[in-house]
């Protein structure tokens, strides 16, 4: 099967930098507001440049290594922003996708598994972020375009751990 002949998918997807973030989910889950919320952090310069690639149904497809993501012909430019209805605005006819979020996921922890960190789409592994419901993604997305994959601390005890365990606060003036 070509992409040309591949479903869409119910999905957003914005290009933050040189990457697509994947926004899947069910309906009134939030992927539109998700997709606005970083094209307006992109303009504002809180994350990197962020335009549209497609909201409510995208295509993806394989393409040498890289899980491609382009908008459905029909929908290309324009974005629902919930009380104003479909709204027109820029957006690029395709992006790799570096990140998907699955809005509403089942599997979503406070403290996820590293295999719930990936997803295999049509053979490519990408890194994922699953968010319960309820819970804010917008946060979440942020912390994952700005802090860099293995920037997780050191889980052992600071050589002056008095209790044991790593979770506490080093000693400072205040405690001394």
């Amino acid at each position: 099967m070509t992409a040309a002949a591949d479903p869409s998918i119910h999905a957003s997807a914005v290009k933050v930098g040189d990457r697509a973030v994947l926004i899947r989910g069910p309906s009134g889950s939030g992927k539109s507001r998700l997709a606005f919320d970083l094209i307006v952090a992109g303009r504002a310069g809180q994350i990197p440049p962020a335009t549209l690639v497609g909201d409510d149904r995208v295509l993806l497809a394989k393409q040498d290594a890289l899980l491609m993501a382009r908008p459905v012909a029909a929908l290309a430019g324009l974005i629902e922003i919930r009380g104003l209805g479909l709204r027109r605005c820029d957006f690029v006819p395709e992006a790799p996708v570096g990140l998907v979020v699955d809005l509403a996921a089942p599997d979503a922890e406070r403290m996820p598994p590293a295999v719930a960190l990936e997803i295999r789409l049509k053979g490519i592994i990408t890194p994922r972020i699953p968010v319960g419901s309820g819970f804010a993604a917008f946060p979440l997305v942020v912390a994952a375009l700005l802090t860099p994959p293995g920037s997780v601390p050191d889980p052992r005890p600071s050589h002056d751990c008095r209790k044991e365990f790593g979770n506490h606060i080093s000693p400072t003036i205040a405690t001394e």
